[in-house]
C-alpha cells in the first residue's frame, strides 16, 4: 500500500511539474524608427517559470539581419537573474536592421523566436 501511495505522489509531483513549466520565451523592445548612425539599446525581455540549478534558461541570442551578434550564456553554476529577466545590447543603426532573439529552457525548449524592424531615416 505504501509503494502504491508512493507511486501516485510521484505521478502527481511530475503532472503538476510538467502543468507549472513552460518554454523559455522573449519580447524585443526596440523604436520601429530611429535617424542613421544613432545607436540605439534593443531590450530583450525573457520569460520563463522556473529558474534553478536543474531547470532554467540556458541560452538567448540576438540576430541583426541574419547575423548573430550576441548569445548569452547560462549554466547550472551562472544562472540567469532571475525567471523573467531582462537583456540589453547596444547597436548603431546605419541602415533598416531586422532584430531577432530567441530564448531556451534547458529542460522544456523554446517558444520561438520573436523579430522586429528599425527604419533608419
Amino acid at each position: 500500500m505504501k509503494k502504491l501511495f508512493f507511486l501516485i505522489g510521484t505521478f502527481l509531483f511530475f503532472v503538476s511539474a510538467g502543468l507549472m513549466a513552460n518554454k523559455t520565451s522573449v519580447e524585443i523592445k526596440a523604436p520601429a524608427e530611429i535617424k542613421k548612425g544613432t545607436e540605439v539599446t534593443l531590450v530583450i525581455n525573457v520569460f520563463h517559470n522556473g529558474n534553478s540549478k536543474s531547470h532554467h534558461t540556458d541560452w538567448v541570442f540576438l540576430k541583426i539581419n541574419g547575423k548573430e551578434v550576441k548569445r548569452w550564456e547560462y549554466s547550472s553554476e551562472n544562472l540567469p537573474a532571475g525567471g523573467d529577466f531582462t537583456l540589453e545590447f547596444k547597436y548603431v543603426v546605419t541602415d533598416d536592421i531586422t532584430i531577432e532573439a530567441q530564448g531556451n529552457c534547458n529542460l522544456h525548449g523554446s517558444a520561438g523566436s520573436k523579430s522586429a524592424t528599425i527604419k533608419a531615416k
